[in-house]
C-alpha cells in the first residue's frame, strides 16, 4: 500500500484519501472543525492548516507576505510557505507533511483559532459543551493568548428554538456547516442553511419549516462548539460529572454502537450518542435510538411480584415452585417464551432450562411490535436481539406470540415461562387469554403485558445494568457494557433463570456470566451452525479500533 509521513511518521492511505482522513485511520490528530469523516470537504474553518513538503529537487511554493517587525515597530516584507488544508488535500506516495512540527502550521492555527473567537461569547460557565468543546481544547493547544480586538464584539440571536428538539446560539457558531452538510447529505432534508457573510452570517432554519426530521440529536451531536444544543440534555448534566459505558442502542435490530453516559453519583443516565462503527452505523444514530437511554430507568420492575404484590426474591421463587408444580413431568403442557429484549446470556439460560432439564419443545419469542423503519438506520424490527434469539434457538424456531395466544386458548397448555414482558399483540385480549393459565412465570427487567399477566413475575436487569450481548439484524453480535447499578431488587436476567431452576430442583450449574458465556462458546463449537457467527463477530466487535470525529 502507498504511503506518506506526516510529521516523520509513514503511514498508508487509500486510493482517494486525503491528508486528515489517512491521518485520522492511522490515530493522527489533524485540528479541525468542519472536517467530518461522514460528510463532505467543506474546507471553510482551515484548522487543519498542514505544510506539505515540495518533491526532491523542487523548490517549496512561497508566499510574499507583510510580517510585523517590534523592532522597527512595523510591517515588513516577508515570505513563508503556503500552507494547505489537510481535509482538501488529496495524497500521493511519498508525500511529506508537516503538521505538529511546523512553526509555519504553529502560527496558522494559532490565527485561526484568534479569528474565529474574536466574536465567540466566553461563556464557558454556562455552555452545555463546556467540557468537550474544541473551542476551548485547541486554544490550549495552539493559541494560549488572550483577545486583542478592544471593540464590542458582534451580537447575533440566541436561544433559537429549531424545532422541538434542537435550541440555536448563533453567537457561538463557527458556521463550520457540519449541521447543514448532515442534514442534506445524511438526512436528504435540507432544512438548514447560511445566511449573511463575514462576520455576520449564521444557520438559519427555511423559513416555514423547523427542523424535526428522525435525526435532529445528531444534527445537534455533529456541532463541535456549542452552537447547536439539546432540549433533553441542555442544562442537566456537566460533562465531567459523566462516565461513559459502550453501549449497543436498543432501539431497534440495527444494534447502532453507542455510548452511554451516566453520573455514577446518582446513578442516572443522561444521555446516548453515538460510538463510530463503519460496519453497522458509521458515525450516526437516530434520535428514537438516543432517547432511548431513558428506558433504562423508566418503567421498570424493580421487586419480585407474587399474585400482583410485592414479595423478596426468595418469596417469590418459592411461589414459582409451588406455581408451577402442576405440570410434574409432562413438558408438553409448558410452553417457554423467550426474549427479543433481552440478550443472549439471558436467552442461553432459559433454553438451557428448557432442553436439558424441563424438555418443553415450543419455543415462543416476545418482544415490542413492528414500527417505522427508513433507508439510513431506523428498522421496522424494534428489538434489539430478535436475530440472535433465532440463533440460538437453531432447529426449534419459535413462534410469535399470537400463535402461543392461540395454542392456550385451545388448551395446549397450562403453564408457560417467559422472559421479557412486552407482547406485539393487543394487550386486553393478550391478558384474557393468558389468565387461563394454571402458572405463569415471568423474568422481565420492565413492566408490560407479560408481567401484568403473571403469577409470579422477578424484577431481571436492564440492559444498562448488566454485561450482554445482542445479535442485530446483520447476523453481527456486539456485546453491551453495563454502567448503571441494577434498581431495586433486579438480577441478571441468567441468574434468575439458574435460581428458578434450581427452585425446582434441576442442577443449573452457571454461577456466573463466564459459565453462561463458556457453555455458550463450547455449545457453538459443537454445533458449528450460526451461533459459531455470532461468536467470531462479537470477538470482532470487541476488538475493533475506534475511531472518533
Amino acid at each position: 500500500m502507498a504511503t506518506i509521513k506526516i510529521d516523520g511518521r509513514e503511514i498508508p492511505f487509500e486510493q482517494g484519501d486525503t491528508i486528515i482522513r489517512a491521518a485520522h485511520r492511522a490515530g493522527i490528530d489533524i485540528p479541525h472543525y468542519c472536517w467530518h469523516p461522514g460528510l463532505s470537504v467543506a474546507a471553510n474553518c482551515r484548522m487543519c492548516l498542514v505544510e506539505v513538503l515540495p518533491p526532491p529537487g523542487r523548490p517549496a511554493m512561497q508566499l510574499d507576505i507583510l510580517r510585523w517587525d517590534a523592532k522597527k515597530g512595523d510591517y515588513v516584507p516577508a515570505r513563508k510557505p503556503k500552507l494547505v488544508p489537510a481535509c482538501q488535500q488529496g495524497c500521493t506516495p511519498g508525500m511529506e507533511v508537516l503538521s505538529s512540527t511546523s512553526e509555519h502550521v504553529e502560527e496558522a492555527r494559532s490565527a485561526v483559532q484568534e479569528l474565529l473567537l474574536l466574536n465567540h461569547p466566553v461563556d464557558c460557565p454556562i455552555c452545555d459543551q463546556a467540557g468537550e468543546c474544541r473551542l476551548q481544547d485547541y486554544w490550549l493547544e495552539h493559541q494560549r493568548t488572550g483577545k486583542r480586538m478592544q471593540q464590542e464584539v458582534v451580537h447575533k440571536p440566541k436561544a433559537v428554538v429549531f424545532g422541538p428538539t434542537i435550541v440555536y446560539d448563533a453567537e457561538r457558531c463557527i458556521i463550520c456547516t457540519r449541521c447543514v452538510r448532515f442534514c442534506e447529505e445524511v438526512v436528504q432534508d435540507p432544512v438548514l442553511s447560511v445566511r449573511e457573510r463575514g462576520n455576520l452570517n449564521e444557520i438559519v432554519v427555511s423559513p416555514g419549516k423547523q427542523l424535526d426530521h428522525d435525526y435532529t440529536l445528531m444534527t445537534e451531536h455533529v456541532c463541535p462548539v456549542g452552537a447547536l444544543t439539546s432540549v433533553d440534555f441542555r442544562f442537566k448534566a456537566r460533562v465531567w460529572f459523566l462516565r461513559s459505558a459502550r453501549t449497543v442502542c436498543q432501539g431497534c435490530a440495527t444494534g447502532c454502537n453507542a455510548y452511554l453516559d451516566y453520573d455514577p453519583r446518582n446513578n442516572t443516565p443522561y444521555r446516548h450518542r453515538p460510538r463510530d462503527n463503519e460496519h453497522v452505523n458509521k458515525y450516526w444514530m437516530c434520535d428514537e435510538g438516543m432517547l432511548s437511554y431513558k428506558r433504562a430507568v423508566e418503567n421498570r420492575l424493580t421487586s419480585a411480584l407474587v399474585g400482583g404484590e410485592d414479595a423478596t426474591i426468595e418469596d417469590a421463587l418459592d411461589a414459582v415452585k409451588e406455581q408451577l408444580a402442576g405440570f410434574g413431568d409432562d413438558a408438553s403442557r409448558v410452553a417457554i417464551v423467550l426474549s427479543a429484549q433481552h440478550s443472549n446470556e439471558d436467552n442461553y439460560a432459559l433454553l438451557t432450562l428448557t432442553r436439558t432439564f424441563v424438555g418443553a419443545k415450543n419455543l415462543y419469542v416476545s418482544g415490542r411490535p413492528l414500527g417505522r423503519g427508513d433507508k439510513i438506520l431506523m428498522s421496522e424490527d424494534k428489538n434489539p436481539n430478535t436475530r440472535g434469539v433465532m440463533q440460538l434457538a437453531g432447529s426449534m424456531a419459535p413462534k410469535p406470540i399470537a400463535a402461543l395466544l392461540d395454542a392456550v386458548k385451545a388448551g395446549k397448555y397450562s403453564f408457560v415461562i417467559a422472559l421479557g414482558s412486552e407482547l406485539e399483540v393487543d394487550e386486553k385480549e393478550a391478558l384474557g387469554v393468558l389468565s387461563k393459565l394454571k402458572g405463569l412465570v415471568t423474568i422481565a427487567s420492565h413492566d408490560g403485558p407479560l408481567v401484568r399477566a403473571a403469577h409470579v413475575a422477578l424484577p431481571a436487569a436492564a440492559w444498562a445494568e448488566t454485561d450482554g450481548t445482542y445479535v442485530n439484524r446483520q447476523g453481527l453480535a456486539q456485546r453491551s457494557e453495563p454502567a448503571l447499578r441494577p434498581r431495586g431488587d433486579a438480577t441478571p436476567g441468567w441468574d434468575l433463570v439458574t435460581r428458578v431452576g434450581k427452585k425446582l430442583g434441576y442442577a443449573m450449574t452457571f454461577k456466573s456470566l463466564s459459565d453462561v458465556r463458556r457453555a455458550l462458546s463450547a455449545e457453538t463449537r459443537t454445533d458449528g451452525g450460526a451461533n459459531g457467527a455470532a461468536r467470531t463477530d462479537a470477538d470482532r466487535a470487541a476488538t475493533k479500533p475506534e475511531v472518533s470525529a
